[in-house]
């Protein structure tokens, strides 16, 4: 079982992920410094990863303390447990999103004059 502290340090930065994204998405505009199909396709490449690697890691996890399990813990552990990965993965698919976001703003090329 988890501290305390560390359930709230898995909370607070959890939370902090999300507002951070959801600010930025509603307030930020993106503005690219450059216009790259190159460098886009490389943010589109970390984005995709970036996800890949978080399931990796989850599903690693996962079979990791699979074995541990000889009864399941009570519903509520269980269920804030679940609240807990869901969490962080959903924060690792916004980043992706993000990226992706990016990647777009860089690849596109701004409208010539007069078009």
């Amino acid at each position: 079982m988890l501290d305390l502290s560390d359930q709230v340090g898995i909370v607070a930065s959890a939370a902090l992920l999300h507002c951070c994204y959801w600010a930025r998405l509603k307030w930020v505009p993106v503005t690219p410094p450059f216009h790259s199909v190159f460098v886009a396709h490389l943010l589109f490449f970390a984005s995709r990863v970036s996800f890949f690697f978080g399931g990796a890691l989850f599903s690693a996890i996962f079979f990791r303390h699979l074995p541990e399990l000889d009864a399941f813990p009570p519903l509520a552990q269980a269920f804030v447990k679940c609240l807990y990965v869901a969490g962080t993965l959903f924060g690792l698919f916004c980043y992706s999103l993000e990226l992706d976001r990016f990647g777009k703003a860089v690849e596109d090329r701004p409208p010539e004059r007069g078009e």
